[in-house]
Order: C-alpha cells, then sequence, then structure tokens
C-alpha cells in the first residue's frame, strides 16, 4: 500500500469518526429538545404535577381517585387525597393556597347533586375568598364569598385537632375541640364579611357582616322582585328598612 492510498484511508476513517460524532450530538440535542417541548393534538392523563426546578408543586390537575390531599410545606396533613378532582394551587414553599374543585351526580333515587368552587386561601391558612356553586337536586346557593381568617398556622391547628380528637373522654374532647375551634385575642376562627350572590330562597342577596361574622347591612331583591335595604344589630335584629314596612 502506498503512501497517497494510506492518506486517503487516514482522511476517510477521520472523516467517518468526524461525521459520527457530529450526528450523533444532532442526535442529543434533537432529543433534549423534544424532551423540553412537545406537542399533543390530544392527551388523556390522569394527573399532572407542575413543580418548579426544584421538585415543589405548583399545581396538580388530576382526578378524583388520583387528587392529592391538603400538603404544607411539601408534608400532607389533614385527610388523605382522593376527593377533590380538579386543579389546586401551591405558594412558593410548597404550601396549598387554593384550587377549582368540581363533581356532580345524580343518584338511584334520581335525585343530584352538584357543586363546583374556585377558591383562594389566607397565608399558612385555609380558605378566604371562594367563588361557589352548590346544587342539591334544584336547592340551590351560587356566588361569591369574602372572609377574615385568625392569624393561626393551619398546619398547628390541624396537629392540634387531631390530637384532640384521640382523648377517651368525650366530655373533655368536646371542650378541647370548642376551645381550639374559638375565637383567639377575640378574632373568630374564621368570619365571613362579604357574600354577593344567589340563595336558596331564590333571593339576589348582598351581604356585609362585622368583624365577628355577623350580618349588619343587607341589600335584596326576592324572589317576587320585591327590592329592600336592611340594617341590622349584632344580634342580628333589623334597626331600620328600606322601604319601610
Amino acid at each position: 500500500m502506498d503512501e497517497s492510498t494510506r492518506r486517503e484511508l487516514r482522511f476517510l476513517k477521520g472523516y467517518a469518526i468526524a461525521s459520527t460524532i457530529v450526528l450523533g450530538s444532532l442526535s442529543i440535542m434533537a432529543f433534549n429538545r423534544a424532551a423540553q417541548t412537545a406537542k399533543f393534538t390530544e392527551i388523556n392523563v390522569e394527573r399532572i404535577n407542575v413543580v418548579e426546578p426544584d421538585g415543589k408543586l405548583r399545581l396538580v390537575i388530576s382526578n378524583r381517585t388520583r387528587s392529592i390531599g391538603p400538603i404544607y410545606k411539601e408534608k400532607p396533613f389533614g385527610y388523605p387525597g382522593g376527593t377533590r378532582p380538579g386543579l389546586i394551587f401551591f405558594n412558593d414553599e410548597g404550601t396549598e393556597n387554593g384550587g377549582l374543585t368540581f363533581n356532580g351526580r345524580r343518584g338511584a333515587d334520581g335525585k343530584y347533586q352538584s357543586s363546583v368552587g374556585m377558591s383562594f386561601d389566607q397565608f399558612d391558612q385555609d380558605q378566604v375568598v371562594v367563588l361557589q356553586y352548590v346544587d342539591n337536586n334544584g336547592q340551590r346557593r351560587s356566588g361569591l364569598t369574602v372572609g377574615d381568617r385568625a392569624e393561626t398556622n393551619i398546619y398547628d391547628i390541624v396537629m392540634a385537632r387531631d390530637s384532640i380528637m384521640k382523648m377517651t373522654d368525650t366530655v373533655r374532647r368536646t371542650a378541647a375541640l370548642r376551645e381550639l375551634m374559638g375565637p383567639k385575642n377575640g378574632v373568630p376562627m374564621y368570619a365571613e364579611r362579604v357574600y354577593v350572590g344567589r340563595d336558596r330562597s331564590k333571593s339576589a342577596i348582598v351581604n356585609l357582616s362585622d368583624p365577628q361574622g355577623r350580618p349588619r347591612l343587607r341589600m335584596m331583591v326576592d324572589s317576587l322582585g320585591t327590592p329592600s335595604l336592611e340594617f341590622l344589630d349584632e344580634r342580628g335584629a333589623v334597626t331600620a328598612r328600606l322601604p319601610q314596612r
């Protein structure tokens, strides 16, 4: 084999190696690109977890069976999953802070129950803004609720509640639960402040309540179309009304 032939073989060998490297690199790049971005016309899935780079949950979309239970700083607590089909949101710390859930079914007796709700939670607490529709076979309520909650940590409250529920003395258990869920420094654990919606009596209503959750102003148009405006005292008694009766 002369020198010219050997040079040609070395060139072909180098060319083959370089081509293999380039094609391999392009294949890896294409695979990585496909892994990062994908397009589907249709997909069937039971659950999708949207996470941050560190693995913290930001959103869970699921059916009922695979739905997630409450999470506080990435730790499950309260009750297990399997009851909340829909979307559940999580804050930067991996704590649940709201969601959209829905259900509806007709029973063997022909009666139905249905509900849809979107809620937003107070930090380290439970829901304080709720847009909800609830229907019990035609007895329906739909509207927007805004509430106040005490500055208490929901995880601590649930842990304390679970501990109390282990008490065998029912009298002590009831008293302990009442104290746990009672006002903290005069502030109720929860107080509804605003309700705007349609109630079960088919009235369009706006309720404005005090910090204790007691309705103090009620604007309403009843099921017959009659409008009214009522002012109430702390005990719920009407102190003034327009139009006057």
